[in-house]
């Protein structure tokens, strides 16, 4: 018999579930991965895939018309009826939509089941937020899974993880996040909060401040001296007062000195022991340079291979010699090489459309430099392009650009902004141009306080908090006006 407070019961549940084909999944991994690491990923590929062949660098370009001309010239195209079974029917031919060829291959695979509109949001978004390849990503994103979220905060947790740096800090901030995922800021928070019980501990913080103190919590180290130090004593920890640190604290020189050696045994970086390589070289996948009147678009080709499917493939099945084992695993390796094909082609095809569409926004940057970048997000970009924005935000995901002003993360392109009092948008980055500009040309000697700042930024039309002045002269690197202070 069960024991007080404890019962037992069968029940029955219902669910729906959505499983990602494999060469969608590859076809996203294509579209996320840089220049430099979509070569090592066709590689693998070429090495398993025998009716792939690479073709000469030279002479030679990766266009729709040069893959059609191979398929016509083979014999199998006439010799075989059944040519649509070799991977050329209209299912793997290059779509105008990536969006919309992952939207139809997956409603071909769904049965007879109608689907409504609610189903094509929810499809569409589950296609959309596949988490990155990183393994700092897919560590995160499986214990989110094992956690009970809202819809709203389980797209918000995506969002979040996929806005970490390399260090594992969060790059924005919660209401900038909700506002371009048009999300519940409530659900943003909820999902921020969740982030940073995640292991390794520290991880989803703003500043190496909170870093280190999130890690003290998790030790259970929350309420010890060296937490306090870290919370209230930063600047003088920074600065290896220990002195000072001593007599704010009421500790005497050797604890703080304890409490010191233990917070240097805390890793400041937790995001970066899953990288690969931390000393990634950065190759740019777009060049943007002026062409006369107009901005030209130039997509880095240099490190990814030209394929084609093998004629010799083709030739064996026309041929008939083939048992019907032998047959079909061919088969199935050129409808995968063809899928391949095309989807390193929509690949540059959609970084293309979205740089074009950046530069229709960020023209005064492109002209005039970042103190005139302008307010962007992903939706907007998402809407022109005729995309979901995580698509946007996967395709340029770990992406690099060339610009006259200088190589940028594409991620640089996409800032919440401010009003100003003429009615102009400014964007966050520019806001933040301004206060180094305004710290660079001040009285060493009688430094601007972040309330100066403020007004000083009032003077220039944009309306903004203290509190929010001073986030981003912490994230310019920039010290309190007491600790910029020069003595003569």
């Amino acid at each position: 018999m069960a024991g007080p407070g404890f019962s037992q019961s069968l029940s029955q549940r219902q669910t729906q579930s959505l499983v990602l084909a494999p060469q969608l999944r590859h076809s996203l991994k294509i579209l996320q991965v840089a220049a430099l690491d979509l070569r090592t990923v066709i590689q693998e590929e070429l090495q398993s895939n025998p009716t792939l062949e690479e073709l000469p660098m030279e002479g030679v370009s990766l266009d729709r018309e040069s893959t059609e001309n191979t398929d016509e010239s083979s014999p199998d195209d006439h010799s075989d009826p059944r040519s649509d079974e070799l991977g050329f029917s209209k299912e793997f031919e290059i779509l105008t939509k990536l969006d919309q060829d992952w939207k139809d291959h997956m409603a071909n695979a769904g049965g007879n089941q109608p689907q409504t509109s609610e189903d094509d949001e929810k499809r569409e978004h589950f296609l959309n937020s596949l988490v990155s390849e990183t393994s700092l990503q897919e560590h995160l994103m499986s214990q989110a899974e094992m956690s009970d979220l809202s819809s709203d905060t389980l797209e918000a947790m995506r969002f979040l993880v996929g806005s970490l740096d390399d260090r594992g800090f969060l790059t924005q901030t919660s209401s900038d996040i909700a506002l371009q995922m048009a999300l519940p800021l409530e659900s943003v928070q909820n999902a921020h909060a969740l982030l940073q019980t995640f292991e390794p501990a520290g991880i989803g913080a703003k500043d190496l401040k909170e870093c280190l103190t999130l890690q003290l919590v998790a030790l259970g180290r929350g309420e010890s001296l060296a937490a306090r130090i870290v919370r209230n004593h930063y600047e003088l920890l920074i600065g290896r007062r220990i002195p000072d640190i001593s007599r704010k604290s009421a500790a005497n020189l050797e604890e703080v000195q304890t409490a010191i050696a233990e917070i240097g045994k805390l890793d400041p970086a937790p995001g970066r022991k899953f990288a690969e390589d931390s000393n990634r070289v950065v190759v740019p996948d777009v060049t943007i340079e002026r062409d006369e009147d107009e901005w030209k678009i130039s997509l880095n080709s240099d490190y990814i291979p030209r394929l084609r499917i093998s004629n010799t493939y083709k030739e064996l099945i026309a041929k008939g010699s083939l048992n019907s084992q032998e047959r079909e695993y061919i088969r199935e390796r050129m409808r995968s090489g063809r899928f391949l094909i095309n989807s390193i082609e929509q690949r540059q095809q959609t970084i293309e459309r979205i740089t074009r569409e950046i530069i229709k926004v960020q023209e005064p940057f492109f002209d005039e430099g970042v103190a005139k970048l302008q307010p962007l997000t992903m939706a907007q970009i998402a809407d022109t392009v005729g995309v979901h924005e995580t698509t946007v935000s996967r395709a340029i995901a770990n992406k690099f650009v060339r610009t006259p002003h200088g190589v940028f993360d594409f991620k640089f392109f996409f800032t919440p902004g401010y009003q100003s009092d003429g009615g102009k948008s400014v964007s966050n980055t520019s806001v933040k141009e301004m206060i180094n500009n305004i710290v660079a040309l001040e009285d060493k000697s009688r430094p601007y306080s972040d309330q100066d700042l403020v007004k000083k930024l009032q003077e220039k039309g944009i309306k903004i908090a203290r509190r929010t002045v001073a986030k981003y002269r912490e994230e310019l690197g920039l010290l309190p006006s007491n600790l910029r202070r020069e003595y003569t």
